[in-house]
């Protein structure tokens, strides 16, 4: 039996078939578009995965264009559709997400395996709840953001640790930081040394590996923040970096293997994960 995914998962699957079937039939967009009267940027959209296709009629009238004449394989796109419709349990916080982030949680959620590379501050993941908050009440004068807001964005960010701590499948991840990012004072020190001990015991689960890229190593280190994804089946990997008030999300071959090769060049050049624990243990003690 296939595994259940998210809403966003199928509707990444159903884009990919109807690229598919429309190359398949040398058609371009625009030319989908002309003949059905659809937006031929709507229809980009619905092959990214960006955007649902409310209509079941509208699927229909492109299997018909395509010529999908067989039963099964019109139920499978048929399922897909459906199960693309259902809710995400995100959505109540869809209104603090910065664009694109939705899609990006949502196939956050069915993906097997995550790398992240995180040069500035702890990994959302990773981070504690009081680490958090802190972070966004330091961001909240300045982004003239409400109490609400930052409320809303902790507590989803302690939903998402569920992650890699679920009994079933949990995320396999994998996360290299820069030294700069635990050693950055964003709270008190009590805030700070319990962030470290999270770390430490996150550390110790058999599906999470962090390491720590030292200041004293001469190496390779991307100048932004990413986050790979890997899934299990149907979806190819995909590359995710913060941008300003957006995100960007790709499954461009070109892209994300270009990031999977910075993100080996850093774990490389990082400590072993056996060492993560004691380097944050003594950064600890210079707290006091």
């Amino acid at each position: 039996m296939a595994a259940k995914r998210g809403a966003t998962f199928r509707r990444r699957e159903l884009g990919k078939e109807l690229r598919k079937l429309r190359e398949k039939k040398d058609l371009t967009l625009q030319d989908v578009g002309k003949s059905l009267k659809f937006s031929h940027t709507k229809l980009a959209r619905v092959e990214l995965g960006e955007n649902d296709l409310p209509r079941v009629a509208d699927l229909e009238a492109l299997m018909v264009l395509y010529e999908l004449d067989s039963k099964d394989d019109r139920e499978t796109l048929l399922q897909l559709h459906r199960e693309s419709l259902s809710k995400e349990p995100w959505t109540p916080y869809r209104h603090v997400m910065p664009s694109k982030m939705p899609t990006y949680r949502g196939l956050e959620q069915d993906a097997k395996a995550m790398r992240a590379f995180e040069p500035a501050v702890v990994f959302g993941l990773l981070q504690t709840e009081a680490y958090a908050r802190a972070l966004f009440l330091l961001a909240k004068p300045v982004d003239e953001t409400r109490t609400e807001f930052v409320e809303t964005n902790v507590r989803l960010r302690m939903e998402r640790r569920e992650l890699i701590t679920r009994d079933d499948n949990p995320l396999q991840l994998r996360v290299i930081m820069d030294e700069a990012s635990v050693r950055r004072m964003v709270a008190g020190p009590d805030v700070m040394r319990a962030q470290y001990d999270l770390i430490a015991e996150l550390n110790q689960l058999d599906n999470v590996i962090i390491q720590i890229l030292q200041n004293s190593v001469v190496s390779y280190r991307a100048q932004s923040n990413f986050i790979l994804l890997d899934f299990p089946d149907a979806l190819d990997p995909i590359a995710q970096v913060d941008m300003p008030d957006t995100i960007s999300v790709t499954d461009s071959a070109n892209t994300v293997q270009n990031y999977i090769r910075r993100f080996d060049a850093m774990r490389e050049s990082a400590l072993a994960p056996a060492e993560t624990a004691g380097f944050l243990h003594r950064l600890a003690r210079e707290w006091k």
